[in-house]
């Protein structure tokens, strides 16, 4: 059964698959979308099963219900701090392709002929679950900081900072950091896009990503307007697929010499 399922195209396949889910998380009394968002996340779907099939899928599907479960974390707190994620953590069109455009352009690059050499095509998954490993890293370091940060510091100054400033780092919300993203790398390899060396490229590009963002959001930020969260986490989420792509190629220029 489950072979017949695969052998089928996975366009078709894909945009059923995402009525069904997405119709049934409408229905669940926490919105973990708004209705936009719920369209937007099913497009976001149907090109990651078209593309990707259920390995990719499995990774954002991951990303998205850790990373929901992440923000509702200490929720009523962060709420009365006023540092709370908008519409208590439903999730809007700007949100998914803040969080996910990177990887979905990686995921279309499959797509391209010239990329169906192994070498391109690894380098192109490699950048798709280092994104998602970068924001998961970023969500999880964000949230927890928030919620159970006991100590702030900007990035810039090392001065403590109240809690949900723009560019503060915690030890709490960094190791969480590094937990997410090497859980969603771990979910790669084992669905088959990257190998464990993936893993490694993925944490550390995910390390460099996230630090990287709360820089500019010491900085730059709160004097750019058009800096607003979504755009820095696109751009976040962009480095951490070029690092993870540019380590790896330094690594196989290592092992040729």
């Amino acid at each position: 059964m489950l072979s017949l399922i695969l052998s089928l195209n996975p366009w078709p396949f894909g945009a059923i698959l995402n009525t069904l889910l997405l119709g049934i998380a409408a229905l669940v009394p926490k919105k973990l979308l708004t209705p936009a968002g719920y369209l937007h996340a099913w497009i976001l779907g149907v090109i990651i099963w078209g593309t990707l099939g259920w390995p990719g899928y499995l990774v954002v599907a991951f990303y998205f219900i850790v990373g929901s479960g992440v923000t509702r974390i200490g929720m009523a707190e962060k709420e009365a701090a006023g540092i709370a994620e908008k519409r208590s953590g439903a999730r809007g069109p700007e949100n998914v392709w803040g969080s996910a455009l990177t990887a979905a352009l990686c995921a279309l690059g499959t797509l391209i002929p010239t990329a169906n050499t192994p070498q391109i095509l690894s380098l192109l998954l490699l950048g798709y679950v280092a994104s998602f490993s970068t924001k998961l890293s970023d969500t999880c370091a964000s949230e927890v900081g928030k919620a159970y940060g006991k100590r702030t510091f900007l990035i810039t100054t090392l001065q403590p900072v109240a809690r949900g400033t723009e560019g503060a780092v915690s030890l709490e919300g960094t190791l969480a950091g590094v937990a997410g993203s090497a859980a969603i790398a771990l979910v790669g390899w084992g669905a088959g896009l990257i190998t464990g060396g993936g893993v490694l490229f993925c944490l550390v590009a995910a390390l460099i990503a996230t630090n990287l963002e709360s820089l500019i959001g010491a900085t730059l930020q709160t004097q750019v307007s058009w800096l607003t969260n979504e755009v820095v986490n696109i751009i976040n989420t962009l480095i951490g697929a070029i690092a993870a792509i540019v380590l790896a190629l330094a690594w196989q220029f290592w092992i040729a010499s």
